[in-house]
C-alpha cells in the first residue's frame, strides 16, 4: 500500500535527521519519537494503523510531558485532544511513473551548499522555532555522509530561490521541506525543484505530505492523494 510506503519513509526521514543532529530517537513497532532540543521540539510519527495499547500509552505519555510536540498520524488512529493538542489535516501524496529530463538545479553536496539549503528552508518554509537561523542546527554537515540523503538547491537571478531534502529509504523516495523563498514564488521555482528531484527516481514511488498552497503543483505533476495525515500540535 502506497500510504504505508509514505509513512515508512517519513519515519526514516525523521530518524536520519534526528541522528544527524545528535538527538535521541525512541523506536517502537507503532511509532518513532524524536527527542529534539528546545528549538526543535518532540516529533512523534505513527508507523501503523493499529498500534498496540502499550505503544499508544507510551507515545501519549511522551507527548504529555513534552514542552512542544507534533504528532504525525497518517492513519487517524490516535486522539491527542485530551492532551490539549489541536489537529490539522494534510494530504499524503504519492507518485509512481517515469521521471523527467535533467534540469540545471544544483545538488547541495558541500557544507556551504548544504548551509544555503538550510537557510532557504528555515526562512522560506518557514521553520519558526529555528529562527534566528543557526548554521548547522537543522541540517548538520554530517547529513552529507548519510546514505540515501540528497538536498537540492534552485537559484534564480543568481540568488538561492528554492530547496528540498530527499530521503531514499530503499522502498520509496520521500520529498521534504519543498520550499520556495517568498521573493521568488510564482516564478516556476517550485516546479523546477520538483522536476529536478523527479528526474532521478527512475519510475519509483515518490511520497510527500502537501501543504495546501503546494497541492495544485503536485496534482499537475501526477501525484495522487492516498491518505490524509492528522498532525496534532
Amino acid at each position: 500500500m502506497t500510504l504505508d510506503l509514505a509513512v515508512a519513509n517519513a519515519a526514516a526521514f525523521w530518524t536520519i535527521v534526528a541522528e544527524s543532529r545528535g538527538h535521541a530517537v525512541t523506536t517502537r513497532p507503532g511509532f518513532v519519537c524524536v527527542h529534539g532540543g528546545e528549538r526543535s521540539g518532540m516529533r512523534i510519527v505513527l508507523r501503523t494503523a493499529a498500534p498496540s495499547a502499550d505503544d499508544v500509552a507510551e507515545l501519549t505519555e511522551l507527548a504529555k510531558n513534552a514542552p512542544t510536540v507534533l504528532v504525525e498520524d497518517a492513519y487517524g488512529c490516535v486522539d491527542m485532544s485530551p492532551l490539549g493538542l489541536t489537529s490539522r489535516q494534510l494530504p499524503v501524496m504519492t507518485r509512481t511513473g517515469p521521471g523527467f529530463g535533467e534540469l540545471s538545479a544544483l545538488r547541495a553536496d558541500t557544507p556551504d551548499l548544504l548551509a544555503t539549503v538550510e537557510n532557504v528552508v528555515v526562512h522560506g518554509f518557514p521553520l519558526g522555532r529555528h529562527q534566528p537561523y543557526v548554521r548547522g542546527e537543522v541540517f548538520p554537515p554530517v547529513l552529507l555522509e548519510r546514505d540515501g540523503v540528497t538536498t537540492w538547491l534552485v537559484t534564480r537571478d543568481d540568488e538561492p530561490a528554492g530547496a528540498c531534502l530527499v530521503i531514499d529509504d530503499g522502498a520509496a523516495v520521500g520529498l521534504y521541506w519543498v520550499t520556495t523563498v517568498p521573493a521568488h514564488r510564482s516564478r516556476g521555482v517550485g516546479r523546477a525543484l520538483m522536476l529536478t528531484a523527479l528526474s532521478e527516481v527512475d519510475g519509483r514511488t515518490v511520497t510527500l505530505t502537501a501543504a495546501k498552497p503546494g497541492k495544485p503543483l503536485y496534482d499537475s505533476l501526477g501525484f495522487t492523494t492516498v491518505g490524509s495525515a492528522t498532525w496534532w500540535s
